[in-house]
Protein backbone atom coordinates (compact mmCIF):
# COMPACT_ATOMS: atom_id res chain seq x y z
CA UNK A 1 0.00 0.00 0.00
CA UNK A 2 1.23 3.51 -0.84
CA UNK A 3 -0.10 6.81 0.56
CA UNK A 4 -2.14 9.07 -1.70
CA UNK A 5 -0.64 12.54 -2.02
CA UNK A 6 -1.27 13.45 -5.63
CA UNK A 7 -4.04 12.30 -7.97
CA UNK A 8 -4.43 12.66 -11.73
CA UNK A 9 -8.05 12.63 -12.92
CA UNK A 10 -8.52 12.26 -16.68
CA UNK A 11 -11.72 13.01 -18.59
CA UNK A 12 -12.56 13.00 -22.28
CA UNK A 13 -14.23 16.42 -22.59
CA UNK A 14 -14.34 19.73 -20.74
CA UNK A 15 -17.88 19.30 -19.40
CA UNK A 16 -16.77 16.19 -17.50
CA UNK A 17 -13.69 17.98 -16.16
CA UNK A 18 -15.88 20.89 -15.04
CA UNK A 19 -18.07 18.50 -13.04
CA UNK A 20 -15.05 16.81 -11.46
CA UNK A 21 -13.44 20.13 -10.52
CA UNK A 22 -16.69 21.44 -9.06
CA UNK A 23 -17.12 18.27 -7.03
CA UNK A 24 -13.60 18.42 -5.62
CA UNK A 25 -14.49 21.78 -4.09
CA UNK A 26 -10.89 22.98 -3.97
CA UNK A 27 -11.43 26.35 -5.61
CA UNK A 28 -10.47 27.64 -9.03
CA UNK A 29 -7.67 25.54 -10.52
CA UNK A 30 -4.40 26.79 -11.91
CA UNK A 31 -4.11 26.27 -15.67
CA UNK A 32 -0.82 24.67 -16.69
CA UNK A 33 0.03 24.07 -20.37
CA UNK A 34 1.39 20.70 -21.46
CA UNK A 35 2.79 19.62 -24.83
CA UNK A 36 0.28 18.85 -27.53
CA UNK A 37 -2.05 21.68 -26.60
CA UNK A 38 -3.13 19.99 -23.37
CA UNK A 39 -3.99 22.00 -20.27
CA UNK A 40 -3.65 20.55 -16.78
CA UNK A 41 -6.07 21.90 -14.19
CA UNK A 42 -4.14 21.86 -10.96
CA UNK A 43 -5.99 22.00 -7.62
CA UNK A 44 -3.25 22.49 -4.99
CA UNK A 45 -5.50 23.71 -2.18
CA UNK A 46 -6.48 20.44 -0.52
CA UNK A 47 -4.58 17.89 1.57
CA UNK A 48 -4.13 15.95 -1.67
CA UNK A 49 -3.16 17.70 -4.89
CA UNK A 50 -5.70 16.83 -7.56
CA UNK A 51 -4.83 17.50 -11.19
CA UNK A 52 -7.62 17.28 -13.77
CA UNK A 53 -6.83 16.70 -17.44
CA UNK A 54 -9.08 16.80 -20.51
CA UNK A 55 -7.46 14.04 -22.52
CA UNK A 56 -9.69 13.75 -25.58
CA UNK A 57 -12.14 11.19 -26.89
CA UNK A 58 -11.15 7.56 -27.43
CA UNK A 59 -8.46 5.29 -25.99
CA UNK A 60 -5.62 6.45 -28.24
CA UNK A 61 -5.96 10.19 -27.61
CA UNK A 62 -6.44 9.79 -23.88
CA UNK A 63 -3.53 7.34 -23.53
CA UNK A 64 -1.21 9.87 -25.17
CA UNK A 65 -2.53 12.68 -22.97
CA UNK A 66 -2.27 10.65 -19.77
CA UNK A 67 1.25 9.57 -20.66
CA UNK A 68 2.22 13.19 -21.24
CA UNK A 69 0.95 14.24 -17.82
CA UNK A 70 2.67 11.31 -16.11
CA UNK A 71 5.94 12.04 -17.90
CA UNK A 72 5.88 15.65 -16.77
CA UNK A 73 5.08 14.61 -13.22
CA UNK A 74 8.19 12.45 -13.05
CA UNK A 75 10.52 14.58 -15.17
CA UNK A 76 12.53 16.15 -12.34
CA UNK A 77 13.12 12.83 -10.59
CA UNK A 78 14.17 11.23 -13.86
CA UNK A 79 16.42 14.03 -15.03
CA UNK A 80 20.20 13.51 -14.82
CA UNK A 81 22.78 15.74 -13.23
CA UNK A 82 23.38 17.91 -16.26
CA UNK A 83 23.66 21.66 -16.48
CA UNK A 84 21.77 21.80 -19.76
CA UNK A 85 17.98 21.87 -19.98
CA UNK A 86 16.33 19.31 -22.29
CA UNK A 87 16.02 21.89 -25.08
CA UNK A 88 19.80 22.29 -25.09
CA UNK A 89 20.70 18.66 -25.76
CA UNK A 90 23.72 18.26 -28.05
CA UNK A 91 22.79 17.75 -31.68
CA UNK A 92 24.98 14.64 -31.94
CA UNK A 93 23.46 12.97 -28.87
CA UNK A 94 22.96 9.23 -29.10
CA UNK A 95 19.81 7.59 -27.64
CA UNK A 96 21.76 6.67 -24.50
CA UNK A 97 22.84 10.31 -24.11
CA UNK A 98 19.33 11.75 -23.98
CA UNK A 99 19.02 14.33 -21.19
CA UNK A 100 15.88 12.66 -19.91
CA UNK A 101 17.78 9.59 -18.70
CA UNK A 102 20.71 9.76 -16.33
CA UNK A 103 22.74 7.38 -14.23
CA UNK A 104 19.72 6.85 -12.00
CA UNK A 105 17.68 5.51 -14.93
CA UNK A 106 13.97 6.27 -15.11
CA UNK A 107 13.03 5.69 -11.51
CA UNK A 108 15.10 7.99 -9.35
CA UNK A 109 16.98 11.23 -8.88
CA UNK A 110 20.74 11.57 -9.01
CA UNK A 111 22.74 8.97 -7.13
CA UNK A 112 23.48 11.34 -4.24
CA UNK A 113 19.82 12.34 -3.92
CA UNK A 114 20.42 15.92 -5.04
CA UNK A 115 17.96 17.64 -7.33
CA UNK A 116 19.09 17.88 -10.96
CA UNK A 117 20.69 21.27 -11.76
CA UNK A 118 17.98 22.16 -14.25
CA UNK A 119 15.11 21.39 -11.92
CA UNK A 120 14.24 25.12 -11.86
CA UNK A 121 13.95 24.99 -15.66
CA UNK A 122 11.45 22.15 -15.49
CA UNK A 123 9.62 23.75 -12.56
CA UNK A 124 9.16 26.86 -14.67
CA UNK A 125 7.43 24.73 -17.28
CA UNK A 126 5.30 22.81 -14.79
CA UNK A 127 5.45 24.10 -11.21
CA UNK A 128 5.45 21.21 -8.79
CA UNK A 129 6.76 18.69 -11.31
CA UNK A 130 8.71 15.83 -9.89
CA UNK A 131 6.09 14.61 -7.43
CA UNK A 132 4.83 11.37 -8.97
CA UNK A 133 1.13 10.59 -8.97
CA UNK A 134 -0.09 8.01 -6.49
CA UNK A 135 -3.39 7.32 -8.26
CA UNK A 136 -4.85 7.89 -11.72
CA UNK A 137 -8.62 8.13 -12.17
CA UNK A 138 -10.47 7.84 -15.48
CA UNK A 139 -13.71 9.78 -15.00
CA UNK A 140 -16.71 10.84 -17.03
CA UNK A 141 -20.12 9.78 -18.23
CA UNK A 142 -20.95 6.46 -19.86
CA UNK A 143 -23.58 4.11 -21.15
CA UNK A 144 -24.94 1.72 -18.56
CA UNK A 145 -25.84 -1.94 -19.09
CA UNK A 146 -29.46 -2.37 -18.08
CA UNK A 147 -30.86 -3.17 -15.60
CA UNK A 148 -27.61 -3.25 -13.59
CA UNK A 149 -26.58 0.39 -14.03
CA UNK A 150 -29.54 2.74 -14.11
CA UNK A 151 -29.48 6.22 -15.59
CA UNK A 152 -27.93 8.64 -13.13
CA UNK A 153 -26.12 5.92 -11.18
CA UNK A 154 -22.37 5.93 -10.64
CA UNK A 155 -20.28 2.96 -11.76
CA UNK A 156 -17.02 2.10 -10.01
CA UNK A 157 -14.89 -0.18 -12.18
CA UNK A 158 -13.69 -3.46 -10.77
CA UNK A 159 -11.88 -4.04 -14.06
CA UNK A 160 -11.03 -1.69 -16.91
CA UNK A 161 -11.56 -3.78 -20.04
CA UNK A 162 -10.71 -3.23 -23.72
CA UNK A 163 -13.86 -4.79 -25.15
CA UNK A 164 -12.99 -4.64 -28.84
CA UNK A 165 -9.21 -5.09 -28.84
CA UNK A 166 -8.77 -8.45 -30.52
CA UNK A 167 -9.88 -10.35 -33.61
CA UNK A 168 -13.07 -11.78 -35.06
CA UNK A 169 -12.75 -15.41 -36.20
CA UNK A 170 -15.20 -17.96 -37.63
CA UNK A 171 -15.30 -19.47 -34.14
CA UNK A 172 -15.93 -16.19 -32.38
CA UNK A 173 -14.06 -13.29 -30.86
CA UNK A 174 -10.48 -13.63 -29.58
CA UNK A 175 -9.06 -11.14 -27.11
CA UNK A 176 -5.63 -9.64 -27.59
CA UNK A 177 -4.55 -11.81 -24.64
CA UNK A 178 -5.60 -14.96 -26.48
CA UNK A 179 -3.77 -13.74 -29.57
CA UNK A 180 -0.61 -13.35 -27.52
CA UNK A 181 -0.22 -9.63 -28.19
CA UNK A 182 -0.76 -8.06 -24.79
CA UNK A 183 -3.53 -7.60 -22.27
CA UNK A 184 -7.13 -6.52 -22.51
CA UNK A 185 -7.97 -5.78 -18.86
CA UNK A 186 -6.64 -3.94 -15.84
CA UNK A 187 -8.10 -5.12 -12.52
CA UNK A 188 -8.70 -2.43 -9.91
CA UNK A 189 -7.62 -3.19 -6.31
CA UNK A 190 -10.66 -4.40 -4.39
CA UNK A 191 -9.70 -2.36 -1.34
CA UNK A 192 -9.88 0.81 -3.44
CA UNK A 193 -13.24 0.06 -5.05
CA UNK A 194 -14.63 -0.90 -1.64
CA UNK A 195 -13.58 2.42 -0.11
CA UNK A 196 -15.04 4.36 -3.02
CA UNK A 197 -18.30 2.41 -2.85
CA UNK A 198 -18.52 2.95 0.91
CA UNK A 199 -18.13 6.71 0.49
CA UNK A 200 -20.81 6.83 -2.21
CA UNK A 201 -23.10 4.67 -0.09
CA UNK A 202 -22.64 6.94 2.92
CA UNK A 203 -23.61 9.90 0.76
CA UNK A 204 -26.72 8.17 -0.57
CA UNK A 205 -25.55 8.21 -4.18
CA UNK A 206 -26.79 5.22 -6.22
CA UNK A 207 -23.85 3.20 -7.48
CA UNK A 208 -22.73 -0.21 -8.66
CA UNK A 209 -19.41 -1.97 -9.03
CA UNK A 210 -18.48 -3.99 -12.08
CA UNK A 211 -16.30 -4.12 -15.18
CA UNK A 212 -16.31 -0.98 -17.33
CA UNK A 213 -15.77 -1.70 -21.01
CA UNK A 214 -13.70 0.53 -23.27
CA UNK A 215 -14.82 0.62 -26.90
CA UNK A 216 -13.73 2.65 -29.90
CA UNK A 217 -17.23 2.56 -31.41
CA UNK A 218 -20.17 3.25 -29.12
CA UNK A 219 -22.80 0.52 -29.08
CA UNK A 220 -25.93 1.44 -31.04
CA UNK A 221 -27.92 -1.78 -31.40
CA UNK A 222 -29.56 -4.31 -29.12
CA UNK A 223 -27.61 -7.14 -30.74
CA UNK A 224 -24.27 -5.50 -30.03
CA UNK A 225 -25.27 -4.76 -26.44
CA UNK A 226 -26.26 -8.40 -25.94
CA UNK A 227 -22.99 -9.59 -27.49
CA UNK A 228 -20.89 -7.45 -25.15
CA UNK A 229 -22.93 -8.43 -22.10
CA UNK A 230 -22.50 -12.12 -22.95
CA UNK A 231 -18.78 -11.77 -23.57
CA UNK A 232 -18.22 -9.76 -20.38
CA UNK A 233 -20.52 -11.10 -17.65
CA UNK A 234 -21.41 -8.48 -15.07
CA UNK A 235 -20.30 -5.55 -17.24
CA UNK A 236 -21.78 -2.38 -15.77
CA UNK A 237 -20.89 0.36 -18.24
CA UNK A 238 -19.38 1.21 -21.60
CA UNK A 239 -17.17 4.21 -22.36
CA UNK A 240 -14.32 5.11 -24.70
CA UNK A 241 -11.32 6.10 -22.60
CA UNK A 242 -10.71 3.95 -19.53
CA UNK A 243 -8.37 1.38 -21.05
CA UNK A 244 -6.20 4.06 -22.63
CA UNK A 245 -5.84 5.80 -19.27
CA UNK A 246 -5.10 2.47 -17.57
CA UNK A 247 -2.41 1.51 -20.07
CA UNK A 248 -0.59 4.80 -19.54
CA UNK A 249 -0.87 4.51 -15.76
CA UNK A 250 0.42 0.94 -15.83
CA UNK A 251 3.46 2.03 -17.84
CA UNK A 252 4.40 4.27 -14.90
CA UNK A 253 3.42 1.76 -12.21
CA UNK A 254 0.57 3.92 -10.91
CA UNK A 255 -2.72 2.36 -9.69
CA UNK A 256 -5.82 3.25 -11.69
CA UNK A 257 -9.58 3.27 -11.18
CA UNK A 258 -12.44 4.26 -13.48
CA UNK A 259 -15.48 6.14 -12.19
CA UNK A 260 -18.44 6.75 -14.51
CA UNK A 261 -21.89 8.30 -14.23
CA UNK A 262 -24.54 6.72 -16.46
CA UNK A 263 -26.09 9.03 -19.05
CA UNK A 264 -27.78 6.47 -21.31
CA UNK A 265 -28.54 2.80 -21.71
CA UNK A 266 -26.16 0.62 -23.74
CA UNK A 267 -28.19 -0.47 -26.75
CA UNK A 268 -30.21 1.13 -29.56
CA UNK A 269 -29.08 4.70 -30.09
CA UNK A 270 -31.78 7.08 -28.84
CA UNK A 271 -30.44 10.55 -28.13
CA UNK A 272 -33.81 11.72 -26.87
CA UNK A 273 -33.43 9.32 -23.95
CA UNK A 274 -29.97 10.52 -22.94
CA UNK A 275 -29.67 12.21 -19.55
CA UNK A 276 -26.31 13.94 -19.88
CA UNK A 277 -27.09 16.73 -17.44
CA UNK A 278 -28.23 14.26 -14.81
CA UNK A 279 -25.09 12.16 -15.32
CA UNK A 280 -22.78 15.17 -15.04
CA UNK A 281 -24.56 16.11 -11.82
CA UNK A 282 -24.00 12.61 -10.45
CA UNK A 283 -20.34 12.80 -11.45
CA UNK A 284 -19.96 16.09 -9.57
CA UNK A 285 -21.71 14.62 -6.53
CA UNK A 286 -19.48 11.54 -6.61
CA UNK A 287 -16.29 13.59 -6.47
CA UNK A 288 -17.79 15.81 -3.77
CA UNK A 289 -18.25 12.66 -1.67
CA UNK A 290 -14.83 11.20 -2.50
CA UNK A 291 -12.79 14.37 -2.03
CA UNK A 292 -12.97 14.43 1.81
CA UNK A 293 -13.13 10.67 2.34
CA UNK A 294 -11.13 8.62 -0.17
CA UNK A 295 -8.95 11.22 -1.89
CA UNK A 296 -7.19 12.29 1.31
CA UNK A 297 -3.56 12.22 2.38
CA UNK A 298 -4.30 9.54 4.98
CA UNK A 299 -5.65 7.22 2.31
CA UNK A 300 -3.61 4.59 0.50
CA UNK A 301 -3.84 2.35 -2.53
CA UNK A 302 -2.16 -0.85 -3.65
CA UNK A 303 0.74 -0.20 -5.96
CA UNK A 304 0.54 -1.52 -9.50
CA UNK A 305 2.60 -4.60 -10.39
Amino acid sequence: MVPVRRILIVTAVAAEADSVSAGLGLGAPEQLPLPGGLVLRRHPGGPVRADVLVGGVGPAAVAAATGTALAYATLVDAAPRDTKPPSAAPTDAKPTDTPFVGAAGLDGAAADGAAPPYAPFVDAVLPGAGAPYDLVVSAGIAGGFQPLAALGAVVVATDVVAADLGAQTPDGYLTVDELGFGRSAHPVPDALTSRIAAALDAGGLPHVRGPVLTVSTVTGTADRAAELAARHPGAAAEAMEGFGVAEAAAAYGVPVVEIRAVSNAVGPRDRAAWRIGEALGALRQAFALLSPTVFVSTGSVESSP
